[in-house]
């Protein structure tokens, strides 16, 4: 017996110098070099954002083929990406952290296996995906064997069949072509560090091989160019704590997964809070602009906004926050820019935002201050025609309950699209005293019906004018609230109040309305 216990004793030892190898203590030189550039290494991550001590690795031992071609002697611990579950906030995720120090982060077949299975135990029990991502794709020893790679990797179908189901988010550390790339692509929130980070479907050497092109990686995948020019980002901050801690913030808002309740937080913020500041903030001059996030402030629980895609498509605003510690998802028209006006990228960021909190039960808030879609050549080339359907589509697909405010503008096909009146079933329709609602521009539409009445008159420029005081006159919301077309015109002061009043009386999905369907097609 004794002997037995000496030689488990021996092997335990031996088992735990091989682990303690490939960690970053057995490290040191490797960690040295990580540091140097100001980074921390996979692990590092993996510990800072999750809960202390939660941790648990798996595939810590994992070493590649060294038997064949480019793979013999190869030495990559852990094959290059560390994987395993946490608890971030008291509950648990799966996690993946690529480890840039074993072969440039790039993805073996056993990692890629590892990575796999990280996707499926989120998938199976309904835990959170947590990408932390540094490296160069598919490694090239691997890959440019027709043996290996032939069979390729259910990878993308996992990540596909975990959309809806799971939060996914991913925060881009460091070099990010290629798979990095691919995998954030199909996540819900990703974050990249200026000047750090980078991601593109090829990295410069690869462009210039492939096309001859010359370009440094900052201009062809930095993080300011693809978060607030592409939007393929959501986030770009300026360090890696801040980038693990808005990954830590997004998941906050939302549940586990589809099936389990939105997180409720309590708050000393009173439901009926009244802001002074609200019944002031939109300038009594329609062509002067405000500042809608001031208003999402002022209505939502103090602290709790935490904005999605800031930088990118600033003309429209989609933000998470709380109301009495409820999670919601607002969608905002943003009068500073392009005067809120909806085109291709505030289009397609809404919708995306939408489908997010629909995916997880978040209800939606839309505050409509909008003159339309955008329109003219620019708009045509752009494919807003297609584009601004997934807009409607996505809202005709939402399930969670939804309030409209109309604020300011609500004119014309964009109202539709941002859920006034009845155009989605919203569950409370309301107006501030400053609203007007119209088909479309007042100037535009006397121009085309009545040219020939103004430009018959004794003094066109008077008759003119004076059609588009009656046509004003017929825009306000008391007009608007007569005819039904919204619930109620609402102090502005009490909008919080009303909000959170609609919400608590809702069921968490409306009834499902449509059609026995195998599924819906999006326009894009």
């Amino acid at each position: 017996m004794s002997g037995e216990s000496s030689d488990g004793r021996a092997l335990l030892r031996d088992i735990e110098a091989a682990r303690t190898a490939i960690l970053d203590e057995g490290r040191p030189e490797a960690v040295a070099r990580q540091h140097k550039h100001g980074k921390y290494t996979a692990r590092e991550r993996v510990a800072k954002i999750c809960d202390d001590g939660s941790f648990m690795e798996t595939g810590s031992l994992v070493e590649p083929l060294r038997d064949t071609g480019f793979n013999k002697g190869l030495v990559a611990p852990a094959d290059g990406v560390i994987t395993g579950t946490g608890l971030i906030d008291g509950r648990p995720v799966s996690l993946m952290s690529h480890d840039y120090t074993v072969l440039g982060g790039s993805t073996g077949k056993h990692g890629a296996a590892k990575a796999n299975r990280a996707i499926v135990k989120s998938t199976d029990h309904g835990m959170p995906l947590v990408a932390l991502l540094e490296g160069g794709g598919h490694r090239i020893q691997d890959g440019q064997d027709s043996r290996h790679f032939a069979g390729a990797s259910p990878v993308f179908q996992l990540f596909a069949r975990n959309s809806g189901w799971v939060p996914m988010a991913a925060a881009m550390l460091g070099q990010g072509f290629a798979g990095p790339t691919n995998y954030a692509s199909l996540a819900d929130f990703v974050v990249m560090v200026k000047g750090a980070s980078t991601m593109g479907m090829a990295g410069p050497a690869l462009v210039k091989a492939g096309l001859g092109e010359e370009i440094d990686k900052e201009d062809l995948g930095g993080a300011l160019f693809q978060t607030n020019r592409n939007g393929i980002s959501d986030l770009a901050v300026d360090n890696e704590d801040q980038a693990l801690a808005a990954v830590q913030r997004f998941l906050s808002y939302l549940p586990s997964n589809a099936r389990q309740p939105i997180p409720i937080h309590q708050t000393d913020d009173p439901v009926d809070r009244v802001a002074e500041e609200l019944l002031e903030i939109i300038p009594a001059n329609p062509r002067k602009s405000y500042d809608v996030r001031r208003i999402i402030e002022l209505i939502a629980d103090k602290g709790s906004v935490f904005e999605k895609k800031p930088s990118y498509a600033r003309n429209i605003v989609t933000a998470f926050a709380r109301l009495n510690g409820r999670p919601v998802g607002f969608v905002a028209n943003q009068a500073k820019y392009l005067a809120g006006m909806l085109d291709v990228k505030a289009c397609e960021k809404a919708s995306h935002f939408i489908a997010l909190c629909d995916a997880f039960g978040l209800p939606l808030v839309m505050l409509i201050d909008v003159p339309g879609f955008a329109i003219g050549s620019e708009a045509e080339k752009a494919g807003l025609g297609r584009r601004s359907g997934r807009l409607m589509f996505e809202m005709g697909q939402a399930t969670v309950p939804r309030a409209s405010v109309v604020l300011r503008k609500g004119y014309g096909g964009g109202y539709y699209a941002m859920g006034g009146g009845e155009a989605f079933e919203s569950d409370a329709g309301f107006a501030w005293p400053t609203a007007e609602i119209c088909a479309m521009s007042v100037e535009g539409s006397v121009d085309v019906a009545y040219r020939r009445d103004y430009e018959g008159a004794e003094d066109p420029a008077a008759r003119r004018q004076e059609i588009i005081d009656i046509f004003k006159s017929q825009l306000g919301a008391q007009r608007a609230a007569e005819g039904f077309g919204i619930d109620e015109v609402i102090d502005p002061r009490l909008t919080r109040l009303h909000l959170i009043n609609t919400f608590d009386r809702c069921a968490p999905r409306r009834p499902d309305k449509h059609p026995p369907r195998i599924r819906p097609i999006s326009p894009i």
